[in-house]
């Protein structure tokens, strides 16, 4: 279990795509550190279930409908928390994804396909798929920072966290535009570190490997739970040989929320068990 951080107690922080598996963990721990957590997610339901856990184990939580793609609603959400909780401290970007018509059907191209109209190749992607992907990772982390980080203004401690990803590394065969949009939230991190400096407000971003959440399962494990070639492939260049459980990104959030990293600012971190360390041979 991880040590109680006093700082963060008391602090008020948003957490979009909180009813997600990986956000809705970072959200308890929160709530266990005694931040005041505001749960972000499109499904209300979804928010309001990690709410509940929060508040089940004495923490402080309330779950908000929110549309990371709409000014309107995330003003909304703003509103709701500044009543319940008071103004933004802490935010974490956690709302994003990838969309099947955004994706290759193979890794490769060759020679021939662009005879089968059956086959997805990069000929046949979808424009506006892969304009969903761009907008829901990249726009859907531009807004909700241009709506609460003016809540942190002239503030001390507050911090912005975006969620990157190996694909902002090294971009991964048959994903293009998860791909692309990734490597933009890593560069837009650095961008956003750089124009808040004067304003006390430090940016930085996690970088997960490989964690088995509903969007990726069915590409990385087959229905009856032995893994895909593609998850041979991955666990094959993951030195630590296994994929990351989502408490294994809580020590690094945890850091970069708190004092301990307060000269921070920028940075992208990668928690992936060395995949990006390792060339293959």
């Amino acid at each position: 279990m991880n040590p109680i951080h006093e700082e963060l107690s008391g602090k008020t922080v948003v957490i979009t795509g909180g009813g997600g598996v990986l956000c809705g963990v970072m959200a308890k721990e929160l709530g266990r550190q005694g931040a005041r957590v505001a749960i972000l997610d499109l499904k209300k339901e979804n928010a309001q279930k990690v709410a509940e856990d929060i508040i089940k184990n004495g923490g402080k939580a309330i779950g908000v409908e929110a549309n990371v793609l709409e000014l309107a609603s995330l003003r909304k959400a703003q509103g709701l928390i500044t009543q319940e909780f008071g103004s933004c401290d802490i935010l974490i970007n956690g709302a994003g994804g990838n969309h099947p018509k955004g994706t290759t059907a193979k890794t490769h191209f060759d020679l021939g396909d662009e005879e089968n109209a059956e086959l997805k190749t990069f000929f046949t992607l979808d424009p506006e798929s892969i304009q969903f992907v761009f907008n829901l990772n990249f726009i859907g982390t531009l807004l909700p920072t241009q709506v609460f980080a003016k809540d942190m203004i002239g503030k001390k401690g507050c911090s912005v966290i975006n969620i990157s990803s190996m694909n902002a590394f090294r971009p991964l065969t048959k994903i293009p535009a998860y791909s692309a949009a990734k490597s933009a939230i890593s560069n837009f991190t650095q961008w956003l570190a750089v124009h808040f400096s004067k304003a006390n407000i430090r940016v930085n971003a996690l970088a997960p490997g490989f964690f088995l959440t509903d969007q990726n399962r069915a590409l990385l494990t087959n229905p009856d739970g032995s893994r895909t070639d593609r998850g041979n492939t991955i666990l094959e260049h993951t030195p630590m040989a296994r994929y990351g459980e989502p408490e294994d990104l809580l020590g690094t959030l945890l850091w970069l929320c708190g004092e301990g990293s307060k000269f921070v600012t920028g940075v992208v971190v990668p928690i992936d068990g060395g995949f990006s360390a390792f060339s293959g041979v």
